[in-house]
């Protein structure tokens, strides 16, 4: 499994109409093959910087996702909103952890 983390700067005044147009690109995204969980989330203290984190099966569904003529027609969608390109970070968890449960 791995997580990918996306940002999104949103140019000042169109935090609602991306909101609105995000709210698609997550339904769409959630039929993608592979694809496990997502969230979008706002900036506490910059309210015009969005991070999406989601969780895919493997790097190769991700890829196939990000290829994909939906998510092109969803960006298309947002493109106007943003004031940079999407950054991404795909990453892999190192270690497991195990809960140890109370005696």
């Amino acid at each position: 499994m791995i997580r990918v983390i996306i940002e999104r700067e949103v140019a000042e005044g169109l935090e609602e109409f991306y909101e609105a147009a995000i709210a698609n690109l997550l339904g769409v995204m959630s039929n993608a093959g592979g694809y496990l969980s997502g969230e979008s989330l706002v900036d506490i203290h910059k309210p015009n910087h969005y991070v999406v984190v989601t969780r895919w099966t493997d790097e190769a569904a991700w890829k196939r996702w990000y290829a994909s003529s939906e998510r092109q027609e969803m960006l298309d969608a947002i493109r106007p909103f943003l004031l940079n390109e999407e950054k991404f970070t795909l990453l892999r968890q190192l270690t497991f952890h195990q809960t140890l449960s109370a005696a």
